[in-house]
């Protein structure tokens, strides 16, 4: 059978889905908004079965090279005094092989071990899809018009292919009660390989440490009713709404209002999950994200996205009709899915929203460093989670494509 793929998204669970997709013999194009691989961003995690798939890529050595190793996390009160402080372990459960890296070396380690064998199309976008009973014709927003086998949204939480596909993104949207806007800002506090977590109940700032000594990956998010699409697409709104949610805080507070003002790579959305009821409609399906975001309460974005590229790309390939391998891809991984999901519809220790569940969490913090085995009392269930698939084998198979 002849099968000419395109995705949608060259972040993660693009270039992943298109490593596998070639492996498995498949022909492969990947369309890109962005101008190309994005490089830089805020640390990400892969743990559990998503470090045996890559693994299975080979590519395992260069991304625990570009290890991060964040070595404590600090919690601050309202007024700037310490509340107490963990490791990255002992607060998210990560075991040794787990692997933390910035975004953007993952990017560029996907990108390289795919770009001689994929074809890449940036700068461009997709802006219609009609499917006809032998494949789907594509509408590029440069006017170009092409026809494939199957066509697979791998573009985000706010998914282009999903809104094309499946309708307006309003029914399988889920709103867990937060906006946040992130960016990058000056390192004033000579943070190393740390993080340092600011709460009042309903209210957090965080920032991150990295490999750049001069920069932090700055973070600020607050307990906010779902807004509309054309709210959160309101920049100078979004920046107004958090400037007034933050105003009569204190400590650091006003500094990283500040640098907000100044930054020049200000991003704002909501903290929000997809669930929906099928990740595919004919030929055309979605992945990573864009079919079950988790939401970075979770920290399992990473790990779903890489995980998700492999049994899809497993199942087309272990089945000749695309419309069976959809339904086994999302068997397979639905329960996967839902538990990482549940990570996060919690009561959030990152964000607490009462003062009762602020001053709980803060006496975890000073408390379990104390005791012994505190590894995984925070981060127990994200271990369980992570490794809660067994892992399908799939053999290799070659398919014809033009």
């Amino acid at each position: 059978m002849s099968r000419n793929v395109l995705i949608s998204g060259a972040s993660v669970a693009g270039p992943a889905l298109a490593y596998w997709l070639h492996h498995h013999g498949f022909g492969v194009t990947v369309v890109e908004t962005a101008a190309g691989v994005r490089s830089g961003g805020y640390p990400i995690d892969l743990r559990g079965v998503a470090v045996e798939v890559v693994r299975r890529m080979g590519v395992l050595d260069e991304l625990t090279a570009a290890r991060t190793r964040t070595r404590r996390v600090t919690f601050m009160k309202a007024d700037g005094r310490r509340a107490g402080s963990l490791s990255l372990e002992a607060l998210t459960g990560s075991a040794d092989d787990d692997i933390e890296l910035p975004r953007g070396s993952l990017t560029s380690v996907l990108y390289k071990h795919t770009r001689d064998d994929v074809e890449y199309l940036f700068d461009d976008s997709i802006t219609a899809l009609d499917e006809k009973t032998d494949g789907v014709d594509v509408t590029f927003r440069g006017g170009t018009r092409r026809t494939f086998d199957l066509v697979i949204g791998a573009d985000g939480l706010h998914s282009n292919v999903r809104a094309l596909a499946f309708g307006p993104e309003e029914p399988y949207l889920h709103h867990l009660g937060y906006r946040f806007t992130g960016f990058t800002a000056p390192n004033r506090t000579a943070l190393d390989h740390e993080a340092v977590i600011w709460n009042v109940p309903g209210r957090m700032t965080a920032r991150y440490a990295v490999d750049d000594p001069d920069r932090v990956h700055a973070f600020l998010a607050f307990a906010s009713p779902q807004p509309t699409g054309e709210e959160l697409r309101d920049r100078e709104g979004n920046l107004r709404l958090t400037e007034r949610t933050f105003a009569t805080d204190r400590w650091e507070i006003p500094q990283l209002l500040a640098d907000l003002r100044a930054a020049d790579d200000v991003f704002s959305d909501t903290v929000s999950q997809i669930r929906m009821p099928t990740w595919s409609t004919g030929r055309v399906a979605v992945t990573g994200d864009a079919a079950h975001a988790t939401s970075f309460l979770s920290g399992q974005g990473t790990s779903m996205a890489v995980v998700g590229a492999y049994v899809l790309a497993g199942e087309l390939a272990a089945h000749e009709d695309h419309a069976e391998a959809f339904t086994a891809y999302r068997r397979t991984l639905i329960d996967f899915v839902e538990r990482n999901q549940a990570l996060a519809t919690g009561s959030s220790s990152l964000i607490p929203r009462t003062r009762k569940a602020l001053w709980l969490r803060n006496q975890a913090t000073r408390l379990l460093p104390l005791l012994s085995r505190t590894k995984n009392l925070f981060g127990r269930n994200t271990t369980r989670a992570a490794n809660s698939l067994t892992l399908p084998d799939y053999p290799t198979r070659t398919t014809e494509h033009r």
